[in-house]
């Protein structure tokens, strides 16, 4: 009868666990990102995902990446040559977005899934290190974005390395939705400001538009109704 007892408590404490683990994931992400150093690995990823997105954006339009750069303070810079300009800009902070919101849902998929797309960011970020990068500070930051998935691939528990991605997925998401902020500085440069001289449309309908794109992504990734949370 007690083995049955503690049986019980323990599927129940699982159970508790699995049916808000998105927000007890996210109040952890909302909390690392306040304690400085700590928050660090994390403004990486983020910066990183922003500007592969750029790369991304332009070699699927026809053009080539340059150099990419990624500083200490969690600021990058993504150089490329040909493509489609106002994709590559806008594709910055949206596909940080698109980024995050992927690595959490293919992790929450299965366990197998999320094993193969670590791999899959472990190689991309090797191919970054190989061929676009150029700088000691950029390999040194790479190297630690390295690490983190090295380790993620050496889990033992599958189901530990669903949640560590998905820890991932939320922490880039979260960044990529208070980074665009960072353009409203009355210095008018970075994306928002490029996408204003190409389009006229203000600075600031950019940046709320990467916000809301992030918001939705986090949404869309929230249980939404009692039988999500079963």
């Amino acid at each position: 009868m007690t083995n049955y007892s503690t049986h019980n408590s323990s599927n129940k404490t699982v159970g508790f666990w699995q049916k808000y683990q998105f927000y007890w994931l996210l109040i952890a992400a909302i909390i690392i990102r306040q304690i400085p150093f700590v928050a660090l690995p994390f403004n990486w990823l983020e910066s990183y995902f922003h500007e592969i997105s750029h790369g991304v954006a332009a070699l699927i339009t026809g053009g080539n990446i340059i150099r990419i750069q990624l500083f200490a303070n969690g600021a990058g810079l993504c150089t490329t040559q040909g493509g489609f300009s106002f994709l590559i800009s806008f594709l910055g902070y949206a596909g940080a977005s698109f980024w995050g919101w992927g690595i959490y849902r293919l992790a929450q998929a299965h366990q197998r899934v999320a094993q193969f797309f670590s791999g899959a960011i472990l190689l991309l970020l090797l191919c970054s290190v190989i061929f676009w990068s150029r700088d000691l500070l950029t390999w040194v930051i790479l190297g630690c974005l390295i690490t983190i998935f090295v380790l993620t691939i050496k889990v033992q528990q599958l189901r530990y390395l669903q949640v560590v991605m998905q820890f991932l997925g939320i922490s880039i998401l979260l960044n990529s939705l208070f980074s665009p902020f960072y353009l409203l500085d009355g210095r008018h440069v970075g994306d928002g400001a490029t996408l204003a001289s190409m389009t006229f449309i203000p600075e600031i309908i950019w940046v709320a538009i990467w916000c809301l794109i992030a918001l939705f992504a986090l949404y869309a990734l929230a249980p939404k109704n009692a039988s999500s949370l079963k």
